[in-house]
């Protein structure tokens, strides 16, 4: 347990993420700021009334000011707009771009020695973006698609098998997006490869599922998107770094060489704990999954062109 955890915006993701971390007792505090006045305040009040029923005892609140996140230990973003109508992909890149320097420039200034869970999207990017705002090392600046993508890509294979998705090991790398790269050569159930249980097309089809995951969610909605997988994933990788768990998870993290890339961030396999991003695992591809690497980079580097 640490002392205090911050998650920025109280919308649905972080809302959720915030009432996860309290349940699993991750931090004395966790505290959740937005620019809306009243929405954290409430939130936080209506969360914090339920612990006597559910037996957690983090103390949740809700803040307007940066003041009171001071000291954080992690800090998770999730601000920034959605799309809307008429409004461009590089009109919400700049403008979450906008947001989450603020952000970001806040953290700096309340919590200069924590580590950062960036949720927000374009998620690669605005990693990008907050480590160029803050200055952190990217040990202590993360994102969080790949857990999300996986767990995913994990839950549509216990579907078509039928068993348990405690049995599942998979792992999704690339950006988050259309280009995320699902390795079929490396997803087992208890040790089976997948390719042993199911033909080669069953397999394609749960690979473009899970790349378009969040969009058939959005599609069900009609209006949002989906925030119980993406607070669910925030949590477990939390709980990785205030743990000292030393877990193995599909991040984003900026790649200084490894897999052949450098200066982007992209998800790979890390090892996270109580200092953040411990390591970064190198696995051997197939060729199919290098290009497909290789494309979901040269995606994440097209966007990152658009703010230059």
């Amino acid at each position: 347990m640490v002392n205090k955890i911050t998650v920025v915006g109280a919308g649905n993701v972080g809302a959720t993420a915030a009432q996860g971390l309290a349940r699993r007792e991750l931090a004395r505090k966790v505290v959740m700021i937005d620019i809306m006045e009243g929405v954290p305040q409430g939130k936080g009040l209506d969360q914090w009334e339920s612990a006597p029923i559910e037996g957690w005892d983090t103390r949740v609140s809700g803040t307007n000011s940066y003041d009171d996140t001071a000291g954080s230990d992690v800090v998770v973003v999730t601000a920034g707009i959605a799309r809307k109508p008429g409004m461009s992909r590089e009109d919400l890149l700049r403008t979450n771009a906008g947001i989450v320097r603020d952000v970001s420039a806040n953290i700096k200034r309340s919590s200069p020695d924590s580590i950062i869970i960036m949720v927000s999207n374009p998620l690669d990017v605005m990693a990008h973006v907050c480590m160029q705002e803050t200055g952190f090392p990217r040990e202590r600046v993360i994102g969080m698609a790949g857990v999300l993508d996986t767990a995913r890509y994990r839950s549509f294979i216990a579907l078509e098998l039928d068993i348990s998705v405690e049995d599942i090991q998979a792992l999704v790398l690339g950006g988050h997006g259309d280009t995320m790269v699902p390795l079929a050569s490396y997803t087992t159930v208890s040790g089976i490869p997948l390719s042993q249980l199911l033909p080669k097309d069953r397999i394609d089809a749960l690979v473009d599922r899970a790349r378009t995951g969040g969009a058939e969610i959005v599609s069900l909605l009609k209006t949002g998107s989906a925030y119980y997988a993406p607070a669910a994933a925030v949590v477990q990788m939390v709980e990785a770094i205030v743990r000292d768990k030393k877990r193995v998870l599909p991040c984003s993290a900026w790649l200084q060489g490894e897999f052949g890339m450098k200066d982007l961030f992209l998800g790979v396999p890390c090892k996270l704990g109580r200092d953040g991003l411990e390591k970064i695992i190198e696995v051997e591809l197939t060729g199919d999954e290098k290009a497909a690497l290789g494309k979901s980079a040269d995606a994440v580097r097209e966007t990152m062109a658009l703010l230059s």
